[in-house]
């Protein structure tokens, strides 16, 4: 049993980052048409908490927002919004393909920025720290907290995360006011936030269920970023 759920973990961690977002765009139509990964590869308890400096918080903001894993989510995004001709006020062909990878692309960067910006602002950790927990549910459980919560303080104590919550939906609001076609509004926003927030679930569950090392393939293919905390960190 334990087996059977463990692989369905790890087809969730590796679907649900990529496919959800692109339903962000795509699905709202129907009515109409992690810098460095903690590194540790094996639970070492009692590690004594440190907190990203600023270096790496840049690094893993520029990895977040314009590395290979938005780029790619936008193109999967687009593909998704072509084939199903949404929003179908761009048409199709090459110009609308465009359209439709920018638009994904921006909401990412959006949304990616406003987490950064907002938690600098509220003085909360983001990043991604891997459990410290043995166990599928409990990992699995840390991994879905981890996506509304955060670290602050020099002890880094888990708080209830506003930026981490808003985050989502400040992308595809802007999206739905600045770009898409005016019959789109605040409730539509508000579904595309949704499935981006799923991503973000599906996102630290990959990070979480994933081994990340520096021998790992996504280390040699310098994909080895994205939500990453540094090698040091407490995760009760």
């Amino acid at each position: 049993m334990q087996m059977r759920l463990m692989h369905l973990l790890l087809a969730i961690a590796g679907l649900a980052a990529l496919p959800v977002l692109a339903k962000a765009q795509a699905l709202v139509d129907s009515r109409d048409s992690s810098g460095i990964v903690a590194r540790t590869t094996a639970a070492q308890p009692d590690v004594t908490y440190t907190r990203p400096t600023e270096k790496t918080k840049i690094e893993n903001y520029l990895f977040d927002a314009f590395g290979p894993y938005p780029a790619a989510g936008a193109t999967f995004a687009a593909a998704i919004g072509q084939g199903r001709n949404t929003p179908p006020e761009w048409g199709q062909g090459a110009e609308a393909y465009g359209k439709r990878f920018g638009s994904a692309f921006g909401i990412a960067a959006i949304s990616t920025t406003t987490r950064y910006g907002l938690a600098e602002a509220f003085r909360e950790d983001t990043l991604y720290y891997r459990c410290e927990c043995k166990g599928v549910l409990p990992r699995l459980r840390h991994a879905v907290i981890s996506t509304l919560s955060a670290r602050r303080g020099e002890d880094g104590h888990r708080v209830f995360s506003i930026p981490a919550l808003i985050a989502p939906y400040a992308g595809s609001m802007t999206a739905v006011y600045a770009w898409y076609p005016g019959r789109y509004n605040g409730k539509d926003a508000l579904r595309m936030g949704n499935y981006t927030m799923l991503g973000y679930v599906g996102g630290n569950i990959g990070l979480e269920f994933f081994y990340s090392g520096p021998h790992s393939l996504l280390h040699r293919m310098h994909l080895n970023n994205g939500h990453g905390a540094p090698t040091s960190g407490s995760n009760p």
